[in-house]
């Protein structure tokens, strides 16, 4: 907001995000200088708030950053034991033997942890080395420099009212200055996105891909826990209207992780996403697990899943773009939390390199090489056709190519198909409803599935009402005028909490309503809109969901 006079704090390096990005990013320079004066903004009301992921952890990331992680009582205890991989039919399933999976598929010295309880941890070990962490600070505007630089970013802005003015509880916030600013907000930051388009960071490459993860976690019946054990399941009930699958992953305490990936890409804008994660816990090998058991907690979070083609240009004049901001999933391994932690460790490299030579305000080109040549490019490459092909030739065709193509690049280095393009982005493959047959969803009995409601209340999420909205629609008259008539408003169902509504007034006309206070900052909603009118904003820092153990 201009003509706003706010106080300013200068450090060495900015860090927006405590994710396993920002924090790997943080550590990692204080460990080459003690001196480098650092800063890490997190939006959510701690750190781990809102971190939410599967979540297999490759622990590769966290041996290359503190390497006795072990003996310094990181939350990493459960390892994994035995994994598989099934196909589901409605009634029951068939296993893919592991021996036909490439050998970097398997979870072999991975461990099933809380992401969420794992920045908690590497927050902790942050501010032991001297950095300094504000929860609750969300970063709501990036600040530029005379040359076009990134120079710092606003945090800490409270007490707009809903007209997007000056309350009487109003605080401006803060500018955090940076000679470098590293963007590690997760999945599509709305100052990544802001990033990306200044600097035209994403010309020449594929448009990035999405999923939408949705989980919750469950206390079973200690007579079925197996702690270790990973199933991932493809196949019912989406069948071929869309891509993805489930998981269960056993961790310790008699808990189960349970969660439904959706492949954003879906024609059928009448997929209900959530309602397909909810009719999966009803196939009967999901269901006899969970009988008898109690939820715990839900969330759900996009995931960027376009892989090594769709890798915008990670750095611009006075910053870079880190983690999930990025996009650096593994989709096959389902997967990134690793590459998150090489990409912090690469920008706090270069960065310190650069704050050596006495630089600030360009480009960190050695960041870009490392990630480029190193440790994320070798586990992004060789799988690099999976996605284009299970999007192009369905599940049973997909994993048959996207298979032989991971068997031969891990064999010979050789991908047979190249480097296959997505095409269309998400927003731009949903296709009009007159095209497609609406989808009966079972009702939630209340036992195995749940409404959006009733789940959003087990992420805990909270939103103060007296502040702007922060899902911008770019034209109000949008929905109804278009999205509505054409393809049967979608935000009704693509969006995991119940946010949009479309509502009949008193004299029977559609009105498009937002309860913002539902949002669990998915990010959704600004992926999967097919006239891309919502922008998702960042809310009061502190605000969303506060996610336990997730």
């Amino acid at each position: 907001m201009s003509g706003i006079e706010r106080e300013a704090m200068d450090y060495d390096v900015v860090i927006v995000g405590a994710g396993p990005a920002g924090l790997s990013a943080a550590i990692r320079l204080k460990q080459i200088d003690p001196e480098i004066s650092v800063v890490v903004l997190e939006k959510g009301s701690e750190v781990g708030a809102h971190i939410l992921s599967g979540a297999v952890l490759d622990v590769s990331g966290l041996d290359a950053l503190l390497p006795d992680w072990r003996a310094q009582g990181a939350p990493v205890a459960t390892a994994v034991t035995s994994d598989e991989f099934r196909i589901l039919g409605e009634a029951g399933s068939l296993r893919i033997p592991n021996a036909l999976l490439p050998k970097f598929m398997s979870n072999h010295g991975a461990y099933i942890v809380s992401m969420g309880n794992v920045c908690r941890w590497m927050a902790e070990q942050a501010e032991a080395l001297g950095v300094e962490i504000f929860p609750g600070f969300a970063a709501s505007e990036l600040i530029f420099g005379d040359r076009g630089e990134v120079v710092g970013v606003v945090a800490g802005e409270f007490g707009l009212t809903k007209e997007g003015v000056p309350g009487p509880s109003y605080e401006p916030g803060m500018e955090l200055r940076g000679r470098y600013v590293l963007l590690g907000e997760g999945v599509r930051g709305s100052l990544s996105k802001q990033a990306i388009a200044k600097y035209a960071l994403a010309e020449g490459r594929e448009p990035q891909k999405y999923g939408l993860g949705m989980k919750e976690l469950w206390e079973v019946d200690p007579a079925l826990h197996r702690p270790g054990h990973v199933t991932h399941s493809m196949g019912w009930p989406l069948g071929g209207n869309a891509g993805g699958g489930g998981f269960i992953y056993h961790l310790e305490n008699n808990q189960v992780y349970v969660g439904f990936v959706v492949h954003l890409n879906y024609r059928n804008p009448h997929l209900f996403p959530y309602m397909e994660f909810q009719r999966w816990k009803h196939h009967p090998e999901v269901a006899a697990l969970l009988k008898g058991a109690k939820r715990v907690a839900y969330g759900a979070r996009a995931i960027s899943e376009g892989g090594w083609q769709s890798i915008p240009k990670l750095a611009f004049p006075g910053g870079a773009l880190i983690g999930c901001s990025a996009g650096f999933v593994n989709v096959p391994r389902i997967k990134g939390n690793h590459n998150a932690m090489f990409s912090g460790i690469a920008a706090a490299d270069a960065a310190a390199a650069a704050l050596k030579e006495g630089r600030g305000g360009d480009a960190l080109e050695a960041y870009e090489t490392d990630v480029l040549s190193g440790p994320i490019a070798k586990d992004l490459r060789p799988v690099r056709n999976v996605k284009p092909l299970w999007s192009k030739y369905g599940l049973a065709g997909g994993v048959a190519l996207g298979g032989l193509d991971m068997w031969l690049s891990s064999l010979v280095g050789w991908n047979p198909f190249g480097t296959m393009k997505h095409g269309k982005s998400d927003a731009e493959a949903t296709g009009r409803a007159s095209r497609y047959e609406p989808i009966e969803y079972p009702r939630p009995d209340g036992v195995l599935s749940f409404d959006r409601l009733t789940n959003v209340a087990y992420s805990f999420t909270n939103h103060a009402e007296e502040q702007p909205c922060h899902l911008h629609l770019k034209d109000p008259e949008r929905p109804i005028a278009w999205n509505l008539p054409k393809y049967a408003e979608p935000a009704t169902r693509y969006c995991p909490a119940g946010v949009y509504e479309v509502v009949q007034d008193k004299g029977g006309a559609p009105r498009f309503v937002i309860n913002a206070q539902n949002c669990v900052h998915c990010k959704t909603c600004d992926i999967k809109d097919p006239a891309q009118n919502i922008e998702w904003r960042t809310p009061q820092g502190g605000e969303g969901p506060n996610y336990p153990n997730m």
